[in-house]
């Protein structure tokens, strides 16, 4: 098969330009010096690579702050209800459909001219039996209830079948053609029972690459939980973590004021070094974690919290490391940290498996990626990667 002269496949023509590039000597890139040609895909190309996502984002920021409300609400009548109905799951279950209903219904009610793909945790299956209808009429109250307070939205009363509808808007598997939405509806479902740290985690995949994510903490401390009380008073909390391809991560409170840009510690000594991991013991190896650290002469203990808050805390310097290790068996969700990723990336940091390779969130609904996940600065990440290789050879030879 002969090579293709692609400069043939356009026909002659004039062309005019609707927009100006932004280059500082339009009249000699555009001049006839230069086939008109030539210049249609060099325009192309080069409003490709200024793609802004603002809407999206303002739409995703909308969507999670919405999910927060919801899932404050049933979290504060949790904690205030009595010791043994604190065992029941019902109340995370509730708070879990809701979230992802009410991200659902934003979503689509603020880009109404998009198609929508929405990859998420829940399915509307055991919502639909017998046993379920009474935890159905629970969340298309708080769902209505929620969107009632918000005053945005001008719609009808939502019925079941229209949350059962939103919920179901997440069976996408995602995949590396085409937009798709990535939530976690409450990443940190025992934290929230406890009353501790919990995150609604909404991201954007455009042909398989993560271009925006948004955390919504509603339990973090705006000020730092490292000590350091740089950012605000103790006694605020509640934080909005925002990123966008090329645009950096912002902070901002819950309620919409004082965003501020963060930026991920920029340490480079790792004995100076904090690091966070899973509160749960099941959720990561603390032993392999623990020889890291003494590999890397780290002298702080470990800040031990639940969900992608990590990712938020370490995006403003809270900590320098992040280290998670599933036990054998375990496959991660792209929605346990796709919007964590790029918190933390666009912040100045560096997100890797074990292997030091970049997650890959383009193959559907799960991360495969070699042993576990680290997370730290860009100057500390060679001796991070060594310590966790070393860690690692010594595990498995051990056994």
């Amino acid at each position: 098969m002969g090579t293709i002269n692609w400069l043939r496949v356009v026909p002659k023509m004039k062309i005019t330009y609707p927009w100006k590039p932004k280059i500082r000597n339009t009249e000699t890139f555009f001049s006839k010096r230069v086939s008109p040609r030539i210049a249609i895909v060099a325009a192309a190309a080069f409003s490709s690579s200024i793609m802004s996502y603002d809407k999206e984002l303002a739409a995703a920021k909308k969507a999670a702050s919405l999910a927060a409300r919801l899932c404050q609400k049933v979290q504060k009548a949790l904690l205030q209800s009595d010791v043994q109905s604190k065992s029941d799951k019902s109340p995370v279950t509730v708070a879990d459909y809701g979230s992802q209903a009410l991200v659902s219904f934003a979503l689509e009610s603020e880009l109404p001219s998009e198609s929508f793909s929405l990859v998420a945790e829940e399915d509307s299956g055991d919502l639909r039996k017998e046993s379920g209808q009474e935890t159905l009429q629970r969340i298309t109250k708080l769902v209505n209830d929620t969107l009632v307070s918000d005053g945005s939205y001008s719609v009808p009363t939502l019925t079941a079948e229209d949350v059962l509808r939103a919920i179901d808007t997440g069976k996408s598997e995602g995949g590396s053609h085409g937009r798709h939405w990535v939530l976690d509806p409450i990443d940190g479902t025992k934290g929230f029972l406890r009353g501790d740290q919990y995150a609604i985690a909404l991201a954007l995949l455009d042909e398989g690459k993560v271009v925006l994510g948004v955390l919504a903490c509603p339990n973090l401390p705006f000020a730092s939980i490292s000590g350091d009380s740089q950012h605000s008073s103790h006694d605020e909390v509640g934080c909005l973590f925002f990123a966008q391809v090329g645009a950096g991560t912002y902070m901002q409170s819950l309620e919409g004021y004082s965003p501020q840009k963060v930026h991920v510690s920029t340490t480079e000594n790792s004995e100076e070094a904090s690091f966070f991991e899973s509160f749960e013991a099941a959720h990561s190896s603390h032993d392999l974690s623990s020889s890291i650290a003494k590999k890397l002469g780290v002298k702080a203990p470990p800040v031990r919290i639940d969900s992608q808050a990590k990712y938020g805390a370490l995006s403003r310097g809270d900590g320098a490391i992040y280290l998670r290790f599933p036990h054998k068996g375990y496959r991660e969700k792209i929605w346990d940290h796709a919007a964590g990723c790029i918190v933390v990336t666009e912040a100045g940091g560096v997100v890797t498996d074990a292997a030091g390779n970049p997650l890959d969130f383009s193959q559907g609904r799960y991360l495969d990626l070699d042993t576990g996940i680290i997370v730290t600065n860009q100057k500390l990440m060679p001796s991070l990667l060594k310590a966790v290789r070393e860690s690692l050879d010594e595990k498995n030879s051990s056994l």
